[in-house]
């Protein structure tokens, strides 16, 4: 239940708008991301969570408490933070553009009302339950996104008259559906650094994820706790293959069709709402997208809550049950009134493709954050505390600088989502800067 809870958790309406419209530009190379993200939860079931069960934590950053100390504690809180509200703006935004096209818009209703409303419907409904009430609410809006995608593939492939295997046909020998890029390492989809990206992405939005580790350490034990990430982790490859070929059937139906899109982020709501097929492809289409972005905004809505109150406020040490959950009250709340402004922010700022928009927003805001959790297991140097904070606010800004200036400066490279990557190590080279070997802090 918590695997495939957690489909729909990681997809989002990100993934049912904008994997379909890239395969015009990047074909099938996200499958190489998706195969890296198939090691990186092998690493979180077999490394991270072993840890997490271990130490019984109530936040998995209480143990960078444990490790570094006050200040670094609150340091990977705040990223998570950061990284969690920005992210899910970002995919909240996509969900309300459709949804604001499609839906409100025709009635005359401005956007902004149009978020108040999203977002009042996901406060309403995380308000009272727990972690456990989301996997079993999230089941059922995963199963609703899948179903719905199916659905779509059926009606667009019976709209161009084609059975089962014309349409595995076309998808096949569509030069959209090419996979591996090991030609050239300067192309962003080179297979090396999609991989390598899709390891370490998992790591950080997963293995050290508030909202993904919560509903992991819901089940019964580490040994459950492990099989449902290794099952996650596979569930994935089919899910995202489903996505990318439904891609390919999108655009060769719009091509039949003459119909042109301006973003690729377009395709899937152009289709399903204005080509005129059955007006049942336009009401599956608005149920998955839902399912997909309730899922997703529901579970980040309760992890903000639960970091918040936990890892900055600390009230769980300080107050008594009673106060806590009045606490948390006013901080869930809160986040809702926070994601309904982030959202109306990315609606003042635009974006292209929206699935990039999310993975450049963590190899920023999770960079930092994998840099202290790698450095503290894999050293056991001691970090004055008070230089964590400064460092991981500086690693991101480099990484920005270099982002910008890499094919001047490394001869036409540029940097894909493995910006992670080097955002973790320049975190970690700093940490050792500022870092204290256990022979000279006795000495000291």
């Amino acid at each position: 239940m918590v695997s495939i809870s957690m489909i729909g958790t990681s997809i989002s309406g990100v993934t049912f708008i904008s994997v379909p419209g890239m395969v015009q530009a990047s074909a099938f190379s996200y499958m190489q991301m998706v195969l890296g993200f198939v090691v990186g939860y092998a690493v979180v079931a077999y490394l991270m969570l072993p840890l997490y069960y271990r130490l019984n934590l109530k936040s998995i950053y209480g143990w960078l408490e444990q490790r570094f100390g006050l200040a670094g504690y609150r340091t990977g809180a705040a990223f998570f933070l950061v990284s969690k509200v920005l992210g899910c703006g970002v995919r909240m935004y996509l969900t309300a553009i459709v949804l604001q096209l499609v839906l409100f818009a025709p009635l005359g209703i401005p956007f902004w009302v149009n978020v108040v409303v999203t977002m009042l419907i996901v406060w309403l409904y995380t308000h009272r339950g727990g972690v456990k009430t989301l996997v079993w609410t999230d089941l059922l809006q995963t199963l609703s996104m899948l179903g719905a995608v199916v659905l779509c593939i059926v009606f667009v492939a019976r709209a161009m008259g084609l059975d089962f295997s014309a349409m595995v046909a076309t998808v096949a020998k569509s030069p959209q559906a090419r996979i591996w890029y090991f030609d050239d390492v300067n192309d962003t989809r080179f297979f090396w650094k999609q991989f390598l990206a899709g390891v370490f992405t998992v790591m950080a939005m997963t293995g050290l994820d508030q909202d993904m580790m919560q509903k992991n350490l819901s089940c019964k034990n580490l040994r459950e706790a492990k099989k449902n990430m290794i099952t996650y982790g596979t569930m994935f490859v089919p899910v995202n293959l489903l996505f990318l070929a439904l891609g390919v059937l999108l655009y060769a139906f719009a091509g039949t069709q003459g119909l042109s899109v301006a973003k690729p982020d377009d395709l899937f709501p152009a289709v399903a709402c204005f080509a005129g097929l059955p007006a049942a492809l336009t009401v599956f289409f608005v149920l998955g997208l839902v399912s997909a972005a309730f899922s997703s905004a529901g579970s980040a809505l309760t992890a903000l809550t639960t970091s918040f109150t936990v890892d900055i406020l600390r009230s769980d040490r300080r107050q008594d049950e009673a106060g806590l959950q009045r606490v948390r009250r006013r901080v869930h709340a809160g986040n809702a009134v926070l994601l309904a402004g982030v959202i109306l922010l990315f609606q003042v700022i635009g974006n292209g493709s929206v699935i990039n928009a999310v993975y450049t927003v963590a190899s920023y805001t999770y960079g930092p954050l994998l840099g202290l959790f790698c450095f503290g297991m894999l050293s056991k140097r001691r970090v004055r505390d008070r230089w964590i904070p400064p460092v991981c606010v500086l690693s991101p800004l480099v990484c920005v600088v270099l982002a910008r200036n890499s094919e001047a400066w490394f001869g036409g490279y540029r940097f894909g989502f493995e910006l992670l990557l080097v955002n973790a190590l320049i975190t970690m080279l700093g940490l050792f800067a500022f870092s204290l070997s256990l022979s000279e802090k006795t000495h000291n």
